[in-house]
């Protein structure tokens, strides 16, 4: 059996930050209301989740949705001061080194909400961007990345997370992890927020359903992704689910199972209009445009990004849903056909930091982006490893590499010297 997937690989904790945040705030008066809120639902949270392991039913949004338009025009990507003390924790072995990796962290990443304990990153994420704000250039824009549905990961072992479907996982996941990321938002309401929306699971329901693990996991990933959208949907937050990427889903027998299952939980939500569109190649290797790529027949897939935005757009449209924006991960798509075959994923050799963030670059696009953070590994080599996962040690894969989430120093260097444009 073969398992499409991209990778999401980001488990890593934020632990450090949010001690010192604790520490520097613990016993400082309320600022507005953010710091009251975010105390509050972190009680909240800690209350709920000795109360109940039944899960909530969802109901429609009471808040209007965000508008249908490209969040990020007229405003600035937020650039993550966490991605740049990473990057200064990898030794460069030359000058050429050093200063590529010196531009590197200027640029902006995603911020990812990986677990119950990061969820509680968002109030002060948000709070930084308005800093980055005040600081003069305009609207400041943070993009997060919502990924701990129970079962993480179904198809694979890389990223599995700390929730599971027969231990309370959707409970925990709605009270804990998304209704006190609901809370930050809801907290901060003139700031634009955009969602990219659990990678990789609705895609694993499309092709993996055969994987026992994502057997188990089918209704809570719907529901849980309805549950996510309906309480995340407001004013000011633009959600973009995760839409995999062409190699996946844009084969012509996976496009329309994949048009269902996404139709069938936007209309669970509250509908389509809940969402401004869909995430696309997040933490995976394909180029925006392939322009050598052709299509040797109808049952070929999509054969780039923008192609395969193309063709989801025209699906939805066939399903009753128009009017979608798209972002395509960028952070290493730079260098094309570098696997042996599209089914690997893991620390692939040779890959490259692709096209820098940018808004609007072609129509259609919202913006490209780096939501997976360069240089965090992908999942360890190390067999012994409880997460360990095959793909990590093929003829692809880069060796020597720490768990997911983890700097990859080596990695890291290699995509800044691989960058295509150049660093």
């Amino acid at each position: 059996m073969t398992i499409w997937r991209s990778f999401s690989g980001r488990v890593r904790s934020r632990r450090a930050l949010l001690a010192a945040y604790h520490r520097a705030r613990v016993w400082e008066p309320s600022q507005g209301s953010h710091l009251g809120c975010l105390t509050a639902m972190v009680f909240v949270a800690a209350c709920a989740s000795t109360s109940s392991t039944q899960p909530k039913q969802i109901t429609a949004p009471t808040a209007a949705a965000a508008p249908a338009v490209n969040p990020f025009v007229g405003a600035r990507f937020y650039v993550d001061p966490e991605f740049a003390r990473m990057v200064g924790r990898a030794t460069a072995p030359t000058p050429e080194d050093t200063a590529r990796l010196k531009k590197l962290a200027t640029y902006p990443t995603a911020v990812w909400l990986e677990s119950v304990e990061t969820a509680k990153l968002a109030g002060p994420t948000l709070d930084d961007a308005l800093k980055q704000e005040a600081a003069g250039g305009g609207p400041v824009v943070p993009v997060f990345v919502v990924y701990n549905l129970p079962n993480r990961d179904c198809a694979a072992e890389g990223s599995r997370g700390e929730l599971f479907v027969d231990k309370g996982g959707e409970a925990r996941y709605q009270t804990e992890f998304i209704d006190v990321i609901a809370a930050s938002f809801a907290a901060h309401p003139s700031q634009k927020i955009v969602v990219v929306l659990e990678p990789d699971s609705l895609a694993n329901l499309v092709t993996n359903i055969e994987v026992p693990t994502c057997a188990a996991a089918e209704q809570i990933y719907r529901r849980g992704t309805a549950y996510a959208i309906s309480k995340l949907s407001m004013p000011n937050v633009f959600i973009y689910i995760d839409g995999a990427h062409a190699g996946w889903l844009g084969w012509p027998k996976n496009l329309p199972k994949a048009i269902t299952v996404f139709k069938e939980v936007l209309t669970a939500a509250g509908g389509a209009d809940r969402i401004r569109g869909f995430a696309l190649n997040v933490s995976n290797y394909d180029p925006p445009r392939e322009p050598k790529a052709q299509k040797s027949g109808p049952d070929d897939p999509s054969q780039d990004e923008i192609g395969y935005a193309e063709d989801l757009a025209a699906g939805l449209a066939k399903a009753g849903i128009t009017g979608k924006g798209f972002i395509i991960d960028t952070s290493r798509n730079g260098r094309g056909s570098i696997r042996s075959t599209p089914g690997n994923w893991c620390n692939v050799k040779g890959a490259g930091l692709g096209e820098r963030p940018a808004i609007a670059p072609v129509p259609n696009i919202d913006a490209y982006f780096w939501v997976k953070t360069p240089g965090e590994s992908d999942g360890t080599t190390d067999r012994k490893a409880a997460r360990f996962d095959e793909n990590c040690v093929s003829d692809d894969a880069m060796p020597g590499a720490p768990e997911a989430g983890e700097l990859f120093a080596p990695y890291l260097i290699e995509l800044a010297k691989n960058a295509n444009p150049p660093l």
